[in-house]
């Protein structure tokens, strides 16, 4: 088993809809580490965060709004995907064309299938 590395456009959504900031993210899965998780990795004004969370949560959340924790994920129209993360400096909400997740998640599932 490998570990997935995927770099993908983010869009960090903000009140003003002409402020839409475009974001590099990093979707991250390693089956050895933790083969249910996956990882998004943002950059933030004081260096990069990062989040991890069950990888069935991305897979339901490109479907319909569910929410772990800290994450909540939601499809947004047919072609994007909202992710929003909370810490304690804060909110991120950022919108992602859910074709790249799906394509991450396809690859997560070639490096380490769902067991049954």
């Amino acid at each position: 088993m490998s570990a997935v590395e995927q770099f993908a456009r983010a869009h960090v959504v903000t009140d003003s809809p002409d402020d839409q900031l475009a974001v590099p993210a990093v979707l991250r899965y390693d089956p050895e580490a933790d083969p249910q998780s996956v990882r998004v990795g943002l950059p933030g004004s004081h260096g990069s965060h990062e989040w991890a969370f069950a990888r069935e949560l991305l897979e339901q959340g490109l479907r319909a709004p569910t929410t772990s924790g800290d994450v909540h994920i939601w499809p947004c129209g047919r072609v994007q995907t909202v992710m929003e993360f909370h810490s304690a400096q804060g909110v991120a909400v950022v919108q992602f064309d859910a074709s790249a997740l799906i394509r991450f998640l396809r690859r997560t599932y070639a490096a380490a299938p769902v067991p049954h």
